[in-house]
């Protein structure tokens, strides 16, 4: 997938990796339309290939999912102090976090 980006005052159009936000003037494109992108004649059709080192998880995105985790295992009690996984709450058998408990299936 790709964004492409374009300035129709300067007859330029950016084919470059998929944007995060969504802006005026830019389209995502799957693999097969990025690849056959044509422009209009006269116009520069620039293309940014994406660096190979980039597409992985940043340490930014590691260490976010890390604490999303340890925020998620951290118990969380009621105010008379049991945790909250063991009080039912009608909905499951309790809550944890934004995580919920389920009964099992009645056959």
């Amino acid at each position: 997938m790709a964004t492409l980006t374009y300035v129709y005052s300067d007859q330029t159009a950016v084919l470059g990796p998929l944007a995060t936000f969504a802006e005026p003037h830019a389209y995502d494109l799957c693999d097969a339309h990025s690849d056959r992108l044509s422009a209009p004649r006269g116009w520069e059709v620039l293309r940014l290939a994406p660096d190979p080192d980039a597409l992985g998880p940043s340490s930014d995105d590691l260490l976010a999912l890390a604490d999303a985790v340890r925020e998620a295992a951290r118990p969380v009690a009621t105010p008379d102090g049991v945790p909250m996984a063991a009080v039912p709450d009608g909905r499951g058998i309790g809550r944890r976090g934004h995580l919920r408990v389920l009964p099992a299936p009645e056959d």
